[in-house]
């Protein structure tokens, strides 16, 4: 039920209850007039017609039939003459007032009064004196049919008033819904003209100020989908680029390892050649010859120095575990004031090539980090599963991070975090009190082994 109906009903509620009591108020009024009009009336009658059988008590039948014949129509009365066998002898006539009508049952039902019977007895009979209340049921209907009338012309025409009244009161809501339709179908540009009444203005600045701040998100909404897709193309973009990194250094590290370091044992071969049949032949030429094999072996172990940061290839020959050895001991040949340890509690042996490189890449970075900025001591590194996850974590009791390590140009630890959300995961670097930092990777297990 709309609210403009459930309007108009109440309002005809109350104009019919206020018709109702204006038409009991009418009928009780005219109830008393009646009442009161037949009550006096038929005492006056009751009264004349009993001082005139005590004035002439040796009058009779004939002589009182005549003297009301004369009488004739006693207003508001019926009177008879009955013998003291029960003949009627006199009636009285009919009213001539309004002859011809009366007024609806149900209307006299409403109005009349109970109807009074007084007794004169004569000396050969009795009169009966009965009172009449339709001339005065009639007078009020006919009063009450004018007020009928102008009550239901009132209530109609009022209705009508009300109808328009209330729908042009209404009209500002109807306005709201229309435009709440229309932003819900999609239109967020909608919005409400300038309406009568200061309530109406309130809900239309309402109204307009709730569907701009709906259009700004909407269009907020849009660009965050926007800039979440671009972020995630850009992440997947980042995730061919860096697979498509790691495999060019395998190729790289591969043909450094094989070719250059084929050719580098080939040369310290020659010279040692060379120094074995110069020794004690020629001193200098020995020396030269010597000289050549320890430039081979500072050749070779800066090639062996850069396959290994290229790609490991203890990584893809010997897997994850064993290639974070060969990286912890290289760390501890190369830093022996430090002390360097490395807890594995998860099995490596199957991941997936993906989540293996990133596991290797961030546990390399986060120490080389250590080793060169943190001064620190002590480094602990740790492998581990939790809950379908694989949890990285590496401790240092070092300086901590730096006050700039979130703006731009930390590559490293952007480079770590991209890995890790490229895999799902994500990556917390923080300090440690009283001193040091941490870097914990989650990568989750179960959605690498479901994209491997």
């Amino acid at each position: 039920m709309s609210l403009r109906l459930q309007i108009n009903l109440i309002i005809g509620v109350l104009l019919a209850t206020f018709a109702s009591l204006l038409i009991a108020f009418q009928l009780e009024d005219t109830r008393r007039s009646v009442d009161d009009e037949m009550e006096g009336a038929n005492m006056v009658a009751t009264q004349l017609l009993s001082r005139l059988q005590a004035a002439n008590r040796q009058t009779s039948l004939a002589d009182m039939k005549e003297f009301l014949a004369k009488v004739g129509r006693v207003r508001a009365n019926e009177i008879e003459l009955i013998d003291d066998i029960g003949h009627l002898i006199y009636h009285s006539p009919p009213p001539v007032y309004k002859a011809g009508r009366d007024a609806p049952d149900w209307y006299s039902h409403i109005v009349s009064p109970s109807v009074k019977t007084r007794e004169i007895t004569l000396d050969s009979g009795h009169l009966l004196v009965r009172a009449d209340p339709s001339r005065a049921v009639l007078d009020g209907w006919d009063d009450f049919v004018p007020l009928l009338v102008t009550i239901l012309f009132g209530m109609v025409i009022g209705m009508l008033m009300v109808s328009w009244l209330v729908g042009r009161a209404l009209q500002p809501i109807q306005q709201v819904v229309h435009g709440l339709h229309d932003i819900g179908s999609g239109e967020y540009d909608t919005r409400l003209p300038a309406m009568r009444g200061q309530e109406a203005q309130m809900m239309g600045t309402a109204f307009n100020a709730m569907a701009q701040s709906l259009q700004d998100g909407m269009a907020a909404r849009e660009k965050a989908r926007e800039a979440t897709q671009a972020l995630a193309q850009n992440r997947e973009l980042t995730q061919v680029i860096q697979a498509r990194i790691e495999e060019v250094r395998g190729q790289i590290a591969r043909e450094l390892h094989d070719e250059l370091g084929q050719q580098v044992t080939a040369i310290k071969s020659v010279g040692m050649a060379i120094a074995h049949r110069a020794k004690g032949v020629d001193a200098q030429i020995e020396a030269s010859a010597r000289m050549v094999m320890d430039c081979a072996d500072a050749i070779y172990e800066e090639v062996h120095q850069l396959v290994t940061q290229l790609r490991p290839l203890a990584l893809d020959r010997f897997g994850l575990q064993d290639a974070l050895q060969d990286l912890l001991e290289e760390a501890r040949s190369r830093h022996p004031q430090m002390q360097l340890s490395l807890t594995i509690d998860a099995p490596l042996d199957q991941l997936e090539v993906n989540l293996a490189t990133a596991t290797y890449r961030i546990m390399q970075e986060s120490l080389t980090n250590a080793l060169r900025h943190a001064q620190a001591n002590q480094i602990e590194m740790k492998v581990v599963v939790v809950n379908d996850e694989l949890h990285l974590e590496i401790r240092d009791n070092g300086q901590g991070p730096s006050a700039d390590w979130q703006q731009s140009g930390h590559f490293g630890v952007i480079g770590m975090s991209e890995r890790a959300q490229g895999l799902g995961g994500h990556l917390l670097f923080e300090a440690l009190q009283p001193q040091g930092a941490r870097v914990l990777a989650v990568l989750p297990l179960r959605h690498n082994s479901d994209h491997g």
